[in-house]
């Protein structure tokens, strides 16, 4: 008998299950470091055209493939491509979601890890007073204890593991249904906050007023990959949650209300974190520590920052655990339709296979921080293990595998499979077929081009 996946319950679950997958550390602490190391509105403003010209029809071809096979990203992609007579090779760019996702998730719970570490931080209230030298002192410890990183990475994959290995229904779609709403009245909380007692003018003009002089290739480059890996395409998690949906609930409404939701959360981000920043007097280009020693410089010196820095901090968790859980579930997915094990016994193995992976980015901060795995390559020479994998999916695998699926969507699936699935009108359709014929992939070549050569 072959084997059949669970479906989502409703639309309604689908989305939150999707914008969970889509909202995470991409959104609330990669999209704000990334404004504001790119000159603030005139990144905003690219990044916007490129979720709507790029990263929105490659997720609604990958979301329509993983529908139309209703399996796994190999296995849905390999029935696709059998459909038109294409090669059973094509199969391949499911492969590259599923070491994607594996890969992604082995570093991403270790920063996940630093974020859980935080709330017990910011609850007792340790950032009070601090200087900047101090904070960041802080962290640099923190990352510097191997048993405090590990005990940290541990605690995230033990809490995803958990949640996945219960299933779609009594997993997924009840986790998403507490920690995306709960999420969402969190982030507008410390909007609010922001806009009570941080430079909020300052904030929305940075966010909002382009300084046009500030956009280069580099800054468009940045902003095309950041829509890329923020929507998440490419990762295989679409045609995952694509899978499990049922063939009468439409893919373009849903696709651009994913997309909605995602944009809205790193905007809020940013209105949330860059007022506070403005109003300290801090740096709003300081990088990937904004999040972990700018923004807790900022809790410690304003009044009831405790309250506001856990908030922030379990908002963070929340986000990432929803992402997490999304990239667990795609290689998850293929091991229990192909080996015939049980959800919990596929999730455990993934899971614990994925800890043991990530041993190597958790401890890369610390005793192993001299351990360069391409260090016979000039590129790569003094890369660390967690930067190393970093650069692999995010600048190879994730826009190598959203390429091909644009490709295969525009130029081999059928007109009236692509008609059936997607239920466009005639100039929607057309407009979604030129994006993925043309546009898509010449964007996505360019982002590649530039990391490699």
């Amino acid at each position: 008998m072959a084997f059949k996946h669970e479906s989502w319950s409703s639309r309604t679950t689908f989305l939150m299950a999707a914008v969970g997958a889509a909202v995470g550390l991409g959104n609330i602490w990669r999209f704000p470091y990334m404004t504001g190391t790119n000159g603030g509105g005139a990144f905003v403003l690219i990044y916007l055209a490129a979720v709507v010209l790029i990263a929105i029809p490659v997720l609604l071809s990958e979301t329509m493939i993983g529908r139309h096979g209703h399996m796994s990203a190999p296995v849905s992609m390999q029935k696709a491509a059998a459909e038109v007579g294409a090669s059973h090779n094509w199969g391949i760019v499911g492969w590259f979601g599923v070491a994607a996702a594996f890969l992604i998730l082995s570093f991403y719970s270790v920063i996940g890890g630093w974020v859980i570490a935080y709330v017990p931080k910011t609850i007792s209230g340790s950032f009070t007073g601090m200087d900047a030298a101090a904070v960041s002192a802080d962290f640099d410890a923190l990352l510097g204890n191997p048993a405090a990183v590990l005990f940290w990475h541990t605690v995230f994959v033990a809490v995803t593991v958990g949640i996945v290995a219960q299933g779609i229904k009594s997993g997924l779609e009840r986790a998403v249904s507490i920690m995306m709403p709960a999420l969402f009245v969190m982030l507008l909380v410390i909007v609010g906050y922001a806009i009570a007692a941080g430079d909020f003018a300052a904030g929305l003009s940075f966010l909002f007023a382009p300084d046009f002089s500030k956009i280069t290739a580099d800054v468009v480059l940045a902003a095309i990959g950041q829509a890329f890996f923020s929507i998440g395409v490419g990762i295989g998690i679409m045609f995952t949650y694509g899978a499990y949906l049922p063939d009468d609930i439409p893919l373009p409404r849903a696709c651009v209300m994913i997309a909605i939701a995602d944009t809205l959360v790193a905007i809020l981000a940013g209105l949330a974190i860059f007022p506070i920043v403005f109003a300290n007097g801090l740096d709003p280009a300081a990088g990937p520590g904004l999040v972990f020693v700018t923004l807790p410089l900022a809790f410690g010196q304003m009044t009831g920052g405790a309250v506001i820095g856990t908030a922030f901090f379990v908002l963070l968790a929340f986000a990432a655990l929803t992402s997490a859980i999304s990239l667990l579930e795609v290689p998850v997915s293929w091991l229990e339709e192909r080996s015939g094990w049980t959800r919990c016994g596929a999730t455990l193995l993934i899971g614990s296979t994925i800890w043991v992976v990530g041993v190597g980015s958790a401890l890369s901060t610390s005793v192993w921080s001299e351990v360069y795995i391409l260090g016979f390559t000039e590129r790569f020479a003094t890369t660390g293990i967690l930067d190393l994998i970093d650069y692999i999916t995010g600048q190879a695998l994730l826009p190598l595998g959203g390429m091909l699926i644009a490709i295969f969507a525009g130029w081999w699936m059928k007109s009236d499979v692509l008609t059936k699935e997607l239920g466009m009108s005639d100039a929607v359709f057309k407009t979604w077929r030129f994006l993925v014929r043309f546009v898509c992939p010449v964007g996505i070549f360019w982002v590649l081009a530039s990391a490699w050569f």
